[in-house]
């Protein structure tokens, strides 16, 4: 009996954390949607650029920035970990109001455009891939207003609540179709492309068990689910990137297509894929090294192990 009344109790206090959080978020929505847009961006460069210095989280960033670039001295070190920064806090308060932003019509420049109609018109299927780069919303924007038919794959947030306002968000600005990372999400990705459907993915994060493929000189495990995915349906990855033009302004990229190896070993044609992937996003990061996520341990335990500056 005692058990059961410290689980309810666990329950409640869980479900009423969860409906603050939200509550806070409808707030801070509402709030934002009040002004005007580069005021929005510009409010969040501010609090985050000063706020996340503080957090453990920063190690984190300085400590990825030097395995990156290992020649840099500390102080351009230290500049792009304060840039980043400025640049995660602009994204993060755009998120409500990706939607004004896209309507602006002005705000969004995108490069290749046309092979984003190509995809559209042929209803040939791709697999679109990129990473946390600047605002990188804007790109799923972007894919869904350009007529593609396009599952888009995302992590749920623990909070049930939250994620119908993240879900419902992403509506807002043209996305209908989401597919939860996971199982589940696995099958719908499958389904899709076998009914001639698109699927965009992140490829950039920590995947334990993923191929261990280079990236900034390191080996680094990396998700094969996309690779694994162009094999499987025969078609080509498809890479985007965003990169932030001044305040809430954003240059998309449609990048030429990426067509795996076919060579019948099948293990060895993914991790060749996921190579290429890795080596994409690289030089992107490179071109533009404050406007990528460095908060995430994107590398093994061992390699944040060894000596630091």
């Amino acid at each position: 009996m005692a058990r059961a009344r410290s689980s309810l109790v666990q329950t409640f206090a869980r479900r009423l954390a969860w409906r603050l959080e939200v509550a806070a978020y409808d707030v801070i929505t509402a709030l934002a949607r009040l002004f005007p847009i580069d005021a929005v961006s510009d409010f969040g460069a501010a609090a985050l650029g000063r706020l996340g210095p503080m957090t453990s989280a920063h190690r984190v960033a300085v400590r990825n920035l030097q395995i990156a670039f290992p020649d840099l001295p500390p102080s351009e070190i230290d500049a792009l970990a304060a840039e980043q920064w400025r640049q995660i806090g602009r994204t993060f308060a755009e998120f409500p109001i990706i939607d004004r932003i896209v309507a602006a019509g002005d705000r969004i420049e995108i490069v290749n455009a046309e092979r984003l109609a190509e995809i559209a018109r042929t209803a040939e299927p791709v697999v679109f891939v990129s990473g946390h780069l600047s605002n990188w919303e804007i790109m799923p924007a972007v894919i869904a207003h350009s007529g593609v038919v396009c599952h888009m794959t995302y992590r749920a947030a623990n909070n049930p609540y939250f994620d119908k306002r993240i879900r419902d968000n992403r509506f807002r600005y043209g996305v209908r179709l989401f597919a939860p990372k996971g199982g589940d999400g696995a099958r719908e990705l499958l389904d899709a492309l076998g009914r001639g459907e698109s699927v965009a993915l992140m490829n950039d994060q920590k995947f334990n068990g993923g191929v261990a493929a280079p990236f900034f000189g390191r080996l680094a495990h990396t998700a094969p689910g996309p690779s694994r995915l162009a094999l499987r349906f025969d078609t080509v990855l498809q890479p985007m990137s965003v990169q932030r033009l001044g305040k809430a302004r954003f240059r998309v990229i449609v990048h030429p297509p990426i067509k795996p190896l076919v060579t019948g070993d099948r293990a060895a044609d993914i991790a060749r894929s996921v190579e290429r992937i890795n080596t994409f996003m690289e030089e992107r990061i490179a071109e533009r090294p404050a406007e990528w996520f460095w908060v995430h341990k994107r590398w093994p335990a061992e390699t944040y192990s060894r000596k630091r500056r």
